[in-house]
């Protein structure tokens, strides 16, 4: 089985395991996914089977859309409610008008500090590993860019928003920094994610009933790349690893789904105007 499976991942569960759920049910060697999601959330996470693995990189990398609520009035030591609390805050009575220019704060391209706990490798290590053992753990701010943030609800201390985000953007962070940002302080206390790419989480199917047919294939799961069709020869080609010169002038720096009679054979870059590397023979 080679395809992409749109899980939605039930609470309380790390995505390795939901993976290795999917193994033993659909009786799979080899699976992964494209992107982690901490075991408190639910939501869209794709698992990759077969020789689908090897997209991984490119689905990663695909935009994100998530459902957050943030508690104002605590602070946790991981940024969401499974974590112990460190700060308790006042909350201040806060109006429509401030909250959406806060939030407003808050999108295009930003600088945020990941949480202690969480996957980003400090000297080699898990930074949650060293943080559970007690460790100081510092991380360095990076820059993620968060497209909007939509307001769907409120109360006195309770925020719901819909993010739409690039790979890599915490919102654990940004549930600490909205509540700080407020005069306060906040942490995640809900958190599903709805969207990777064009994946969806109305079309997700539950762990439990997920067969093969629920499968989607390498081809359409890219449909986001452009395609270049080749003929025999390219074919040939391309199977080997070798440049294929094609007749379409092509762009650099992207990837293209190189296809044979309709079926994915390759995905590759242009080294010059006419000639077409395959990188990733399928």
């Amino acid at each position: 089985m080679d395809a992409i499976l749109n899980i939605n991942k039930p609470p309380g569960m790390t995505s390795f395991a939901a993976v290795s759920r999917v193994r033993r049910l659909l009786n799979i060697k080899k699976a992964g996914h494209a992107g982690t999601l901490d075991p408190m959330a639910t939501g869209v996470l794709l698992v990759l089977t077969g020789r689908a693995t090897r997209l991984s990189q490119f689905l990663m990398g695909r935009p994100k859309e998530y459902l957050a609520t943030i508690k104002l009035g605590i602070e946790t030591d991981t940024c969401d409610l499974e974590g112990q609390v460190i700060r308790q805050c006042d909350v201040p009575e806060i109006a429509r008008p401030q909250l959406l220019s806060t939030l407003s704060e808050f999108t295009g391209d930003i600088r945020q500090i990941p949480p202690s706990f969480s996957a980003i490798k400090i000297d080699g290590q898990p930074a949650y590993k060293k943080a559970r053992q007690g460790m100081a753990v510092e991380i360095p701010e990076r820059e993620v860019r968060v497209d909007a943030i939509d307001l769907i609800g409120f109360t006195a201390d309770e925020i719901t928003i819909r993010v739409r985000c690039s790979k890599g953007t915490y919102i654990r962070s940004l549930a600490r920094d909205i509540g700080q940002r407020l005069g306060s302080c906040g942490t995640l206390a809900v958190l599903t994610r709805t969207a990777v790419g064009e994946f969806r989480w109305e079309q997700a199917r539950e762990l439990e009933g997920i067969t093969e047919q629920d499968g989607v294939s390498m081809d359409r799961a890219l449909a986001f790349m452009p395609e270049v069709i080749i003929d025999s020869n390219g074919y040939q080609r391309a199977k080997h690893g070798n440049n294929i010169t094609v007749n379409e002038k092509g762009e650099r720096d992207i990837y293209y789904r190189i296809k044979y009679e309709g079926q994915l054979v390759a995905l590759g870059q242009f080294k010059d105007d006419h000639q077409l590397h395959p990188e990733i023979v399928m």
